[in-house]
C-alpha cells in the first residue's frame, strides 16, 4: 500500500515529532517506517511505500512555498509551479484540474492544503496530533499514530446505510480519524483544521442551464483521450521491475513473470464485452506512441497492448462476451490473453489476503481479481467507475420532474414496463418520482430512520422494484436486515440527529445527490480492491475516476443519461470521434448476470467454510449481529433463497477485515517499544482496541 502522511504543528517555533530527529511529547521520536522524506520540520511530509520515481514530484518556489504531487499527473513542472503561485492566493480548483489521478499537497508559508479528488478514490484523512493535525491518504496509519479504538458506530452505519452520507458523515472505522468528503480539500493553518469545498454543485432551487448533448459527449471524449495519453506518456522503464525474472525451464519471459505473480512490463487493459474497459483498451491501442509491451520482452508482441479477458469456466454463459472480445482483439495493436478460472477462483473460494486500509465488499472476490490482474501489464487500464459517472441513477427521474421535463421520462419508463410486462409500471414509476421530487431531504432521513427501527427492509423485486426502491433520498443497505436491534437503533438515532439539524440538506437535487453518493461508495470499494488484489510492481489505472473525466461526465444532460443504453452509445460515439469504428454486434450489452451467477455459485460452494467463519464471529462480539441469524441466512442463500447476496458480501468482508486487523503485530511508525507492542487480538463488546500492525 502506498500513502503519504504529514502534519501541521501548532506554532512555527515548535519542532514536532518529525522526520529530522524532532522529539515529540514524552521524548518520543516518530516517523513512518519505509518512507522517503519530501520536506522536513516543522511541518514534515513523507511518501510511504513503493512509489515509482515518476510518481513523486516536488516543485519549490522557496523553502516555505512548495507543491508535492503524488500519482499520475499530466502537468509539467512549469504548470505545477504556476499552480503553486495561484494557490498562494487561496485558489484550489485549478490544483485538481490536471489530467491523471493524483494527490496534491501545497505549502504556502504555514498554510498546508491537501486536495482530495471528486470521486473519492484518493481520499484524505486527518486527526488531532501533538497539538496540531496529522493528515494522510490512508486511515490506518493515523489510527496507529494515535492508538485509536475501533468505531463501531461507523461499522454499524457501513452495514445499515452504506449509501447515505448522513449516516457515515466524516467518520472512519477508527475513532478520532476523520475523512474529508469528495470534492473537498483539507486546509491547515498552524495546526488548525478547515475542510473547504472546491467544486460547485447544482443548486436545489435553480436548474443548471441545459447542456448541448453533442458538445458534452465531445468533452467526455477529450477528457478520456487525455487521461489515457497521460498514462501512456509515463516512463515505461520502471526501476525495480526486471524485464526477465530469471530462467525457468520451458518458459518464456512472460510465463516466468506470471508464475511469480509479476506483471508484464508495458501497458495493458481489461478487454471484455463491457463497453468501458473495451473503450479504454481501444483508445490506448489507437493513440500514437508506445502503448504496449517493450519490443522483445513480455509477450513478444512488440508495441502491442496486452488485453486480458477473464473466462469463468465455473459459471458459463459468457460465450457471446468472449466472442466480442476476440473480435476486438483482432486489432493488430492488441495482443489478447484469456485467463480461465474454475471453482477455485469463484467469490468466497479464497478468503486469504492482506489487510486493507478499510473494509469493503470486494474482499470476498479479491483472489479472483488478483489472478486476472497478474496476467496483465505493469500499467493496467480498467473500466471501473464508468457505470457510476455515465449512467443515470433512478432518482434522476425526480430531477427531470423538478425541471418540468416530463417527456424525457417516456423512453426509460417504457423500457421498464417492457421488462416487467405490466401496464401499471408507468403510473408507479411516475408516482414514486413525483413523491421524491416533493420530499424534503430531512423527511427522507427520518423515513429511513423509522424503517431501520421498524425493521422494514423488503423492496419490490425485479428491475422495476429496484428502480422504485432507489427513488428515495436514503434507503437501508442490503445487510441491514441482519443487524441487531441495538445496532439499527444507533444508526437510526444518528440519522434523526442529522435530519433535525438546522439547515439540513445537501443543497442538490435528489438524483444528483444520490449519484454522487453511489460514485463515492464505488470508488471507496475500488480502493479496497486495489489494495486486496495488489500485484507487486503493477499499477491499476481507472481513468473514469479522474477529476477531468468525472467533471466532463457530470456535464452530460440528464435527458441523455436516462435513455436506455445511454452509456454504450456515449462510449461508441467517443470511440468514433477518436477514429475507432467497426465494433462487433452486441458491443455494450449488460454483463450483470454473469457476476451475480458467479457470486451465487461461489457462496453455494463455500457455504460450509462461511458458516464456520460465523461460528464465533467478531461482529457478534461487537454487538452488530447475532451469529445464528447470519448462519441461517448463509444456509438459505446457498440453498437458493432470494436473499440479497451483496448484503452477505458486506457481512463476510467486514468479518474478514476485523480478523485481519486484530491479527496484526507491529506498527506503521517508528518510536518507543510501547508503540511496537503486540496487542491481544480480542474485541470487547461495542468497544475494541486497535491492534498495532505492520
Amino acid at each position: 500500500m502506498r500513502w503519504l502522511v504529514g502534519w501541521s504543528s501548532i506554532a512555527a517555533g515548535v519542532v514536532g515529532p518529525g522526520s529530522a530527529g524532532g522529539t515529540g511529547y514524552d521524548g518520543e521520536t516518530v516517523h513512518p517506517i519505509g518512507s522517503q522524506l519530501l520536506w522536513g520540520d516543522p511541518d514534515p511530509l513523507w511518501a510511504v511505500g513503493d512509489w515509482r520515481p515518476d510518481e513523486v514530484r516536488v516543485v519549490k518556489a522557496d523553502a516555505q512555498n512548495r507543491i508535492a504531487v503524488l500519482g499520475t499527473c499530466g502537468a509539467s513542472d512549469e504548470e505545477l509551479r504556476l499552480g503553486l503561485f495561484a494557490a498562494r492566493g487561496g485558489a484550489l480548483r485549478h490544483l485538481t484540474a490536471w489530467p491523471g489521478s493524483y494527490t496534491a499537497v501545497v505549502q504556502v508559508g504555514r498554510r498546508i492544503t491537501v486536495c482530495g479528488d471528486l470521486a473519492g478514490a484518493r481520499p484524505v484523512f486527518h486527526t488531532p496530533w501533538a497539538g496540531g493535525t496529522a493528515y494522510a491518504t490512508a486511515a490506518l496509519p493515523l489510527a496507529d499514530l494515535i492508538e485509536a479504538n475501533l468505531d463501531f458506530g461507523h461499522l454499524a452505519a457501513l452495514l445499515a446505510a452504506p449509501d447515505v452520507p448522513a449516516a457515515l458523515h466524516d467518520s472512519t472505522p477508527y475513532e478520532g480519524v476523520r475523512r474529508i468528503p469528495p470534492g473537498h480539500a483539507l486546509v491547515l493553518r498552524a495546526g488548525a483544521r478547515e475542510v473547504a469545498g472546491y467544486e460547485p454543485v447544482a443548486s436545489l432551487a435553480v436548474a443548471a442551464p441545459p447542456a448541448d448533448p453533442d458538445s458534452a459527449v465531445d468533452a467526455v471524449r477529450d477528457a478520456l483521450v487525455e487521461a489515457v495519453r497521460t498514462r501512456l506518456a509515463a516512463p515505461r522503464h520502471v526501476p525495480g521491475i526486471d524485464l526477465d525474472p530469471g530462467p525457468v525451464p520451458g518458459m518464456g519471459p512472460a510465463e516466468r513473470r506470471a508464475a511469480r505473480g509479476m506483471p508484464v512490463p508495458g501497458i495493458g487493459a481489461d478487454l471484455s464485452g463491457g463497453p468501458a474497459s473495451g473503450t479504454l483498451a481501444l483508445l490506448a491501442a489507437g493513440l500514437p506512441g508506445r502503448p504496449g509491451t517493450l519490443l522483445g520482452h513480455g509477450t513478444g508482441a512488440g508495441e502491442r497492448l496486452l488485453a486480458v479477458t477473464f473466462n469463468d469456466l465455473a459459471v458459463g454463459g459468457r460465450e457471446a462476451e468472449l466472442e466480442r472480445a476476440g473480435t476486438l482483439a483482432a486489432n493488430p495493436r492488441l495482443h489478447h490473453v484469456v485467463v480461465t478460472g474454475g471453482e477455485e477462483l469463484l467469490p468466497y473460494a479464497d478468503l486469504d489476503g492482506p489487510l486493507t486500509d478499510e473494509p469493503g465488499p470486494s474482499l470476498v472476490s479479491a483472489a479472483r481479481h488478483r489472478v486476472r490482474l497478474a496476467a496483465g501489464s505493469a500499467d493496467h487500464f480498467t473500466g471501473y467507475g464508468a457505470r457510476q459517472v455515465l449512467d443515470a441513477h433512478p432518482a434522476r427521474l425526480a430531477d427531470l420532474l423538478m425541471d418540468r421535463k416530463r417527456r424525457h421520462l417516456v423512453r426509460p419508463v417504457a423500457a421498464l414496463a417492457k421488462a416487467d410486462g405490466s401496464v401499471l409500471v408507468p403510473a408507479r414509476v411516475y408516482s414514486a418520482a413525483r413523491r421524491l421530487a416533493r420530499t424534503p431531504y430531512g423527511a427522507g432521513l427520518e423515513t429511513l430512520a423509522d424503517r431501520l427501527l421498524r425493521r422494514r427492509f423488503e423492496d419490490p423485486g425485479g428491475a422495476v422494484g429496484a428502480s422504485l426502491a432507489a427513488l428515495t433520498w436514503a434507503r437501508p443497505g442490503p445487510a441491514a436486515r441482519w443487524l441487531t436491534g441495538e445496532a439499527l437503533a444507533e444508526v437510526s438515532v444518528l440519522l434523526q440527529g442529522a435530519a433535525n439539524r438546522s439547515g439540513v440538506g445537501p443543497g442538490q437535487r435528489p438524483g444528483d445527490y444520490r449519484a454522487r453518493a453511489a460514485l463515492a461508495r464505488h470508488a471507496a470499494d475500488l480502493r479496497v480492491l486495489e489494495q486486496a488484489a495488489e500485484v507487486r510492481s503493477q499499477r491499476l489505472h481507472a481513468p473514469f475516476l479522474d477529476n477531468q473525466v468525472v467533471r466532463a461526465c457530470r456535464a452530460l444532460p440528464e435527458a441523455l443519461r436516462v435513455q436506455p443504453g445511454a452509456r454504450a452509445e456515449i462510449l461508441r460515439t467517443v470511440l468514433e470521434g477518436a477514429g475507432v469504428t467497426g465494433l462487433p454486434p452486441g458491443w455494450g450489452a449488460p454483463s450483470h448476470a454473469s457476476s451475480a451467477a458467479a457470486s451465487r455459485t461461489g457462496l453455494r460452494v463455500a457455504a460450509d467454510s462461511l458458516i464456520s467463519l460465523f461460528t464465533t464471529p467478531l461482529l457478534a462480539d461487537a454487538g452488530l449481529i447475532e451469529a445464528r441469524v447470519v448462519r441461517k441466512a448463509l444456509r438459505g442463500a446457498a440453498a437458493g433463497e432470494p436473499l440479497p447476496l451483496d448484503g452477505l458480501a458486506d457481512l463476510v468482508s467486514l468479518e474478514l477485515w476485523l480478523r485481519r486487523l486484530l491479527a496484526r503485530r507491529g506498527t506503521c511508525w517508528s518510536g518507543t517499544p510501547a508503540r511496537a507492542r503486540a496487542v491481544p487480538g480480542g474485541i470487547a463488546p461495542r468497544r475494541g482496541a486497535l491492534t498495532s500492525g505492520g
